[in-house]
């Protein structure tokens, strides 16, 4: 193992510099137009030019200065940083806690050959201190760092290599459009414009040229033809991104046991997972995607918590948006099991819990529908007849929604996992070793008191920390917690024999 000093690649100096010229490139233009609006278009491209190139050759200085200032070293114990000039930083991790070495390049860096790693212990703590990143080096020396640190020796009688797990099915991409991404991208797409042309003064023009579009189409189907337009390219925005993030997609076991997923069109990005931190997966269904008999797949692991450095979250995603059934199989084969815990059959909740799901459904429209209805005489009696729409067009939908959400409602234990379910817009089924869990919260608000219903919370150190079973019945609830692990919550129970005797 390597303890002398290493610097980032030189070549970093040309990427930086790239990319500041695209970033100056981009504001040149709206500062062109208005600069021009007052004066002379050749004065003002002269000034803006000026700012580009000083801007460019300052960044670059910059990235000198911190690319002589910068070194790192892998010991047996320990991976030091030190960089700064004026504030000089020396962080240091302990090798025996880093739990990831993940690996990204945009284009740019690949054409150069260079990646930036980042080796992260999966802890949060303030000012990002338990991630070192290396920006950048070359890809040999990133997959070097990667091996080197994360690689361990395999156990006896574990399958030293069991290669692809999964890989990409073009065919996925029929996921793309049906998730909550499209219509967030279409109304991106639609804000987009108006704030282009909010650059160049031209917002009304661009307003009144749709106008003129739809002069005579009546309000209703104007506003029918802008959803639709936007969805549209939305879907296309939708698919574009999926191309991106997903292709050359593969999740593979590598040797001494440890996962690695791999994708990414123009910026790749390598992750690494090692099995022993693995605590369990889940199966993701957004409501859009389980209508199409789809889901995807979280690992839930210690390690890949999120700073406030890098908020990528979709460290933990081992699969895009598949076929159910295919989901399932990866699941299995991840959490190296012959059937996939998440097709245990799983204990249906008490019809208190559907009660309290319709009324939520029930308050969410009638509270707005009543408030309309008050303020309609007031102020104008349009807002009565948005209180009748909202309560028409809404209501059916609410109470739809709510029996899908009780339907959805469900627990069990299969084999060394609990099994936990819920959700309607965005349905989870988390398999968690019960051998994770390290303690239970069991939660009763008042009106869950009086419909004989507790909320059952899992603690553990990986994934999202705690996984719930909410509105169990209270015998059911307490009598999974103490199946799923035996002796954890058993001294908190009262027994028969335990209850004073009445006299």
């Amino acid at each position: 193992m390597t303890e002398e000093w290493r610097r980032l690649d030189p070549r970093t100096l040309i990427a930086g510099a790239v990319v500041l010229c695209g970033v100056a490139g981009g504001a040149a233009l709206p500062a062109v137009a208005g600069l021009s609006s007052g004066g002379s278009l050749r004065q003002a491209f002269v000034w803006v030019l000026s700012g580009v190139v000083l801007l460019v050759l300052v960044g670059t200085v910059a990235d000198w200065v911190r690319l002589r200032r910068t070194r790192y070293r892998v010991g047996p114990e320990r991976v030091d940083l030190h960089t700064g000039l004026l504030l000089l930083k020396h962080r240091s991790l302990a090798r025996e806690r880093i739990r990831s070495v993940d690996l990204t390049a945009n284009p740019l860096q690949r054409v150069l050959g260079l990646v930036k790693v980042r080796i992260g212990t999966g802890e949060n703590t303030l000012a990002g201190e338990s991630t070192l990143e290396l920006d950048l080096v070359t890809r040999v020396e990133g997959e070097r760092l990667r091996r080197e640190l994360l690689g361990r020796t395999a156990a006896a009688g574990e399958p030293d290599h069991d290669g692809v797990l999964a890989a990409l099915d073009p065919r996925w991409i029929r996921y793309a459009p049906v998730s909550f991404l499209a219509p967030a991208l279409g109304g991106a797409a639609a804000g987009a414009v108006l704030q282009v042309s909010d650059w160049f003064g031209a917002q009304a023009e661009v307003v009144d040229w749709i106008g003129d579009r739809f002069r005579n189409t009546s309000l209703t189907w104007t506003i029918v033809d802008l959803v639709l337009l936007a969805t549209a390219a939305g879907t296309v925005g939708a698919l574009g991104l999926w191309i991106e993030m997903w292709w050359n997609y593969r999740l593979e076991r590598e040797p001494g046991g440890t996962l690695r997923v791999r994708r990414g069109l123009f910026t790749a990005r390598s992750v690494t997972l090692e099995e022993r931190r693995l605590r369990g997966i889940e199966l993701v269904e957004p409501l859009g995607v389980r209508l199409f008999g789809a889901a995807r797949v979280d690992a839930v692991a210690t390690g890949l918590a999120e700073d406030d450095e890098d908020k990528h979250a979709d460290l933990k995603n081992l699969l895009p948006a598949a076929p159910r059934e295919r989901a399932e199989r990866v699941a299995a084969l991840v959490l190296r099991e012959p059937e996939p815990p998440t097709a245990t059959p799983l204990a249906a909740h008490p019809r208190a819990a559907r009660v309290r799901r319709l009324r939520w459904a029930a308050w969410g429209v009638l509270g707005p529908v009543a408030l309309l209805a008050a303020l309609g005489p007031l102020l104008t009696p349009v807002l009565l007849y948005v209180a009748a729409g909202w309560a028409l067009l809404l209501g059916p939908v609410a109470v739809l929604l709510a029996l899908d959400a009780y339907r959805a409602l469900g627990h069990g234990v299969g084999g060394g996992f609990l099994v936990a379910r819920s959700g309607t817009v965005r349905r989870t089924t988390v398999a968690l070793q019960r051998s994770g869990v390290i303690g239970w919260t069991v939660r009763q608000s008042y009106f869950q008191r009086r419909a004989g219903l507790l909320t059952v919370t899992a603690t553990t150190a990986a994934g999202a920390g705690a996984y719930a079973v909410r509105d169990a019945g209270e015998g059911q609830g307490l009598a999974f917690a103490a199946e799923a692990v035996p002796g954890l919550l058993t001294p908190f129970l009262e027994t028969p024999e335990a209850r004073p005797t009445e006299r």
